[in-house]
């Protein structure tokens, strides 16, 4: 499963990794990952200690959860990649079993809540970006192609998809550019430069104020972003490494001080423009950011 497609769920914050088995047409999710959240467990040598506890227990028990066990390499924040304990989709739920209490039944309700919402399928139609022409033939940095992007998103799901709000909106107090001259908006957008870095992140900005679609703007935004960087200076954003509180701080101070979200994204830039996984990463990432708090 070496081009097997890797998915990061977030359950309080924390990582839930998981790996797509395209042959049994399954997930396989890491259940050293899983320990932790069902404990509270920060440290890695706790948790592995746990499992190994727990496993040498159910073995004695004859559950069947430990021959349902698989060993898959999943890469390490240290970028390494090591084999880990994973269970598929009905071994978890056997699993959470063993942790009784408030926590480990919160998990399960977040755990099995279907894909079929309106974020699950845009989210599996964003994955499907990687594969395909389209990415590699629209037009890059300007307010056609996030259209394009949005379009592809949430096409069939939101009867606005790819198109220009004709209503004002605001977020958190902030009010986001008067539709009335939001095509005049977009044109100026469109012919900011992208020469260096800090323009392009400005570029980036300003197609946040205009926040052109009643929704969706900030998970077609940062495709759209990562294509430009990608076209103009062979790099692209490593969303993993940069912090959801800290992301949106950077932004909500951005159109009177980009500063601190130019610092943030040029600390998390990286050259693997055409890595597979560094773009799914990207958008679990991208797609968390947007979970309500």
């Amino acid at each position: 499963m070496s081009n097997a497609r890797i998915s990061i769920r977030f359950f309080d914050d924390r990582e839930v990794r998981a790996v797509w088995d395209d042959q049994n047409a399954r997930w396989w999710f890491s259940v050293l990952d899983i320990v932790a959240v069902l404990t509270d467990q920060d440290d890695y040598s706790k948790t592995r200690n746990y499992w190994k506890y727990l496993k040498a227990k159910l073995k004695k028990e004859n559950s069947e959860l430990v021959s349902a066990t698989t060993q898959l390499k999943l890469l390490a924040r240290d970028g390494k990649r090591y084999k880990t304990d994973m269970l598929d989709y009905a071994g978890i739920i056997a699993l959470g079993k063993e942790f009784p209490g408030k926590r480990a039944n919160r998990f399960m309700e977040w755990f099995t809540f279907s894909d079929e919402s309106i974020d699950g399928k845009s989210k599996t139609k964003a994955y499907a970006l990687f594969e395909s022409s389209f990415i590699n033939s629209i037009e890059v940095g300007t307010s056609k192609d996030l259209m394009q992007i949005h379009a592809w998103l949430f096409g069939g799901l939101y009867d606005f998809a790819g198109q220009i709000r004709q209503k004002n909106i605001s977020k958190g107090g902030f009010q986001f550019a008067v539709s009335r001259f939001l095509g005049d908006t977009l044109k100026q957008i469109d012919a900011m430069p992208e020469t260096t870095f800090e323009e392009i992140v400005n570029k980036y900005v300003e197609m946040n104020i205009a926040h052109p679609f009643m929704e969706g703007n900030g998970r077609s935004a940062r495709i759209w972003l990562d294509l430009i960087l990608k076209k103009r200076l062979k790099v692209c954003v490593d969303w993993s490494k940069i912090g959801k509180q800290e992301y949106m701080n950077a932004m909500i101070q951005s159109p009177t001080d980009c500063k601190v979200l130019v610092t943030l994204l040029k600390n998390a830039l990286t050259t693997k423009i055409n890595d597979r996984e560094m773009f799914m990463k990207g958008i679990d990432y991208s797609y968390y950011f947007e979970e309500n708090e």
